[in-house]
């Protein structure tokens, strides 16, 4: 069978690395959700300022995002409840719109390979390099790590393009998932997507 050529009109067809935004797109409206905001924010402008810095070096963005169990609605719909319906998360959905030329994926449960077309996607585009980055590190961003890890792909996590409703935990996550799961840690603003774009496992 004939490899597509383009999976989307714009975008990257082969990269040895990719972002992995996760929901990153979320009204924040549930228990939690003002805790989460406060520190959600500021890494949300770090995230932003990564995001188009990864871009410029040609690095695709995938949105891995949680349905929040509406199993009857899709990516846009996701985004315009975020961005019309005056949503704790609002901000946040502003700073970091998906461009034309990102990807999505949409997740039931918290890890983003769980029943999702997320290990389809890197492997054509040849992924072997994932970046993480989003909320909340001790949840979501942990089981989506564990699931990459078991899958052999090298893991880069900054530390400051994550946040959780609680920083004990966000760092506790972050110590983990560089001990057992090696990933690399570095601070988004110590890390230069150029060059891990060209490197190798």
């Amino acid at each position: 069978m004939k490899r597509n050529s383009d999976l989307h009109g714009n975008a990257p067809d082969n990269s040895p690395i990719a972002l992995l935004l996760i929901d990153v797109i979320n009204d924040l409206e549930f228990e939690g959700g003002e805790n989460l905001l406060r520190y959600a924010l500021p890494t949300a402008r770090r995230i932003a300022d990564f995001k188009r810095r990864c871009a410029d070096a040609g690095i695709p963005a995938i949105y891995v995002n949680d349905n929040f169990g509406k199993w009857q609605s899709d990516f846009k719909k996701l985004i315009s409840h975020c961005l019309d319906d005056n949503t704790r998360g609002r901000e946040i959905v502003e700073l970091l719109k998906p461009a034309p030329d990102d990807y999505f994926v949409l997740k039931p449960r918290h890890s983003g390979f769980y029943s999702t077309t997320l290990d389809l996607l890197l492997k054509h585009l040849g992924a072997e390099t994932l970046i993480l980055a989003g909320f909340t590190a001790d949840i979501c961003i942990l089981f989506t790590a564990n699931d990459a890890y078991m899958r052999e792909y090298r893991l880069v996590i900054p530390a400051d393009c994550v946040a959780s409703q609680d920083e004990t935990e966000n760092q506790r996550a972050l110590k983990f998932m560089e001990r057992v799961l090696k990933a690399d840690i570095r601070s988004s603003t110590d890390l230069d997507p150029a060059q891990l774009a060209m490197s190798r496992l």
